[in-house]
């Protein structure tokens, strides 16, 4: 089946040729983008959506979510909110209760938060894995995340569980060798928590290397909660992306922009953990490629709204709407690699989003209200 979608006020497709459309429609034929222009020459279409002047937009596209989990750190927050310092230490606690929850819970409440985005225009969602931390919990997670996505990570390296506590060599071991084995066939990419507390340079080296290895493209948690090696070794082993970016020195900086890493903000870690934000402009003037993830997980970021990250990135990191919406659209779609995402351009996913407002600009204008009025992912209404 086909569908025209027409009365549409202003298009944002992200690409170049096409630009910001007024006046315009799409035509959708199955899970497709099939044509896009002004609506007087729009083909002819089996079904038809009258928009009435609403913005239109890209799916967003989330590379950065934690979904496969049990539990909650709501506490942790409370305290942080009187004044405690994040420091990652409370993964453990995740650990616990993910470890105990059986596979049906598991993949209702990520299926449920992945339905929460949905609602909010996510159309592209990256699962990690990270709360197992075992051959058999990594592997079993990651099962679980590709019943909802096609974009999963092996995270075993998230810290060092307490069973290694004494032996961090020995679990770097583990990751690299019988966990990543049972993990590969399940993940399309492999990711380290490069930072303070969890893992150091010449571990994420071993690591990402055997991923690398194994066929897994490769991803990095970097320079969150201090300086360090993460940002430069993402960039010296070619991985696709970043993540988190808060410290970052001059040489951060002109690694990544003379690379095709991207470097994945997450603002809504800051916000959770009152950290300083990351500095998207000094980024974008250096010419790195920017894009916005929510960070959804239990202990430091639980949202699953890219439209409230993107509000974020405009008040607190010096983005132009402009410049948040193409991060949280086109931006995550260049995070995993993708083309057929974060567009709208004939041949592309037929992933959009329909605003209840006449402009993208209202995203970052009119925060916390609910603005996405109808979401297409795959060609189908949600």
């Amino acid at each position: 089946m086909s569908l025209l979608i027409t009365g549409i006020g202003e298009l944002t497709t992200h690409d170049p040729g096409l630009g910001v459309l007024t006046g315009a429609a799409v035509v959708v034929d199955g899970d497709r983008i099939a044509w896009v222009g002004p609506m007087g020459g729009a083909p002819d279409a089996d079904e038809r959506l009258d928009v009435g002047g609403a913005a239109v937009i890209p799916g967003f596209v989330d590379s950065h979510a934690h979904l496969v989990f049990a539990g909650d750190r709501a506490a942790e927050f409370a305290a942080r909110m009187n004044g405690e310092p994040y420091t990652g230490g409370g993964i453990r606690t995740t650990v616990a209760a993910t470890r105990a929850a059986s596979d049906e819970e598991l993949l209702a409440a990520a299926g449920r938060l992945v339905a929460e985005a949905r609602r909010q225009g996510t159309t592209t969602i990256e699962i990690k894995s990270g709360y197992g931390l075992s051959v058999a919990q990594e592997a079993r997670s990651l099962r679980i995340a590709r019943q909802l996505t096609e974009e999963t990570t092996f995270l075993g390296a998230h810290v060092v569980p307490a069973e290694y506590r004494d032996d961090p060599d020995g679990y770097v071991a583990l990751v690299g060798g019988p966990m990543l084995a049972a993990a590969a066939p399940h993940a399309r990419w492999i990711d380290v928590f490069c930072d303070r507390g969890a893992f150091d340079g010449d571990q994420t080296r071993e690591i990402l290397t055997a991923g690398a290895k194994a066929g897994l493209g490769l991803r990095v948690h970097a320079n969150q909660l201090a300086p360090g090696p993460g940002v430069r070794l993402a960039v010296e082993l070619g991985a696709a992306s970043a993540d988190h970016c808060t410290h970052l020195g001059d040489a951060d900086v002109a690694a990544l922009a003379g690379s095709d890493t991207v470097a994945t903000l997450l603002p809504g870690a800051e916000f959770s953990t009152r950290s300083p934000y990351p500095d998207a402009r000094r980024l974008l003037d250096a010419g790195v490629t920017v894009a916005l993830a929510t960070d959804c997980n239990p202990g430091s970021s639980y949202t699953s709204s890219m439209p409230f990250c993107l509000a974020l990135a405009v008040r607190e990191m010096r983005m132009t709407p402009a410049e948040a919406l193409w991060a949280a659209t086109a931006g995550g779609a260049r995070a995993l690699r993708r083309d057929d995402v974060g567009v709208l351009r004939p041949g592309a996913r037929a992933d959009l989003a329909v605003l209840d407002a006449p402009s993208f600009l209202h995203l970052a204008y009119r925060p916390g209200v609910p603005l996405i009025s109808t979401v297409l992912h795959n060609g189908v209404p949600r």
